[in-house]
């Protein structure tokens, strides 16, 4: 099935992102999570992510297959660009698409810290890799999009010009960077559709289970913790059950307002752990 035509058929899509383990014995409980989340919240799809410059490509590949093949869930495998060559993305899609996934997730990915220059590669940006897919393949193409901008972009307005790039060239369907306020995200897509995209874009949603943990990705991806929202963590940081609690909590709500607010569906960043969004699906419905 073909992402594109679930957020077409349904008013909410609930979709769910995994990374592949290192090990074998990783890689089997990441399944049976799968397995959990199939039982208990019918996902329409889940997604794999892929290490920087590829390092996950076979990981990734065994996990996706075997989500769709076994688990009959709809799978999206992650494609980065970055430091690879047209013949790396090529050979690597067309074997997921022997495998019958028909769902990629186009990516740059982290420039490598001792690299050249953009211009001595093949892609330089996530919108390369996306008419790259479109013109080789017959498949669904998502692509990311960020409510308070990519932390390279210079302007709001940069990001935005982007964004639309990436559905010129082909992308089906946006799916955010995380973020915890839901006027970030309304107040993108309000400028984003002004800007000409007219294509799903989906809230990217990853509840809070860790302080530390959530301060590292947010310094990394630009986004930002409401300080109401910190100021109840701060003093419960070092209780896990406590943070986690305030953090489905935040998420519940969170969701609840994106899904009246208009939002296609909610796609969570699991850190392949199932607990948390299982809670919150099961409290949404």
């Amino acid at each position: 099935m073909k992402i594109t035509d679930a957020y077409a058929s349904k008013d909410h899509v609930y979709s769910f992102e995994f990374f592949p383990p290192k090990t074998d014995e990783g890689a089997e409980n990441l399944l049976a999570t799968c397995a959990e989340l199939r039982e208990s919240v019918q996902p329409d799809f889940v997604s794999v992510t892929f290490g920087a410059g590829g390092t996950t490509r076979d990981r990734t590949h065994q996990i996706v297959t075997t989500i769709q093949s076994e688990l009959k869930i709809p799978a999206m495998a992650h494609q980065t660009c970055v430091a690879a060559t047209q013949d790396d993305i090529r050979a690597n899609v067309q074997r997921l698409v022997d495998a019958g996934i028909e769902n990629v997730l186009a990516l740059r990915g982290d420039m490598p810290k001792d690299a050249a220059g953009q211009s001595d590669m093949e892609f330089g940006h996530a919108t390369d890799l996306i008419g790259f897919l479109q013109d080789e393949f017959d498949i669904s193409i998502g692509a990311a999009t960020y409510p308070e901008s990519h932390p390279e972009s210079k302007t709001a307005d940069q990001d935005l010009h982007w964004t639309r790039v990436k559905q010129d060239q082909g992308a089906d369907f946006l799916i955010t960077q995380l973020f915890f306020d839901n006027a970030d995200y309304f107040d993108h897509v309000r400028k984003a559709r002004a800007a000409g995209v007219t294509i799903p874009i989906v809230p990217g949603i990853m509840p809070i289970t860790n302080v530390a943990q959530v301060e590292r990705f947010t310094q990394m991806c630009g986004a930002t913790v409401p300080e109401t929202l910190r100021a109840r963590l701060r003093p419960v940081q070092d209780d896990p059950g406590a943070v986690m609690a305030i953090g489905i909590e935040h998420a519940i709500d969170q969701c609840r307002g994106l899904l009246d607010g208009g939002a296609p569906g909610l796609h969570f960043y699991t850190l392949n752990k199932s607990f948390a969004t299982r809670g919150i699906l099961a409290a949404l419905r």
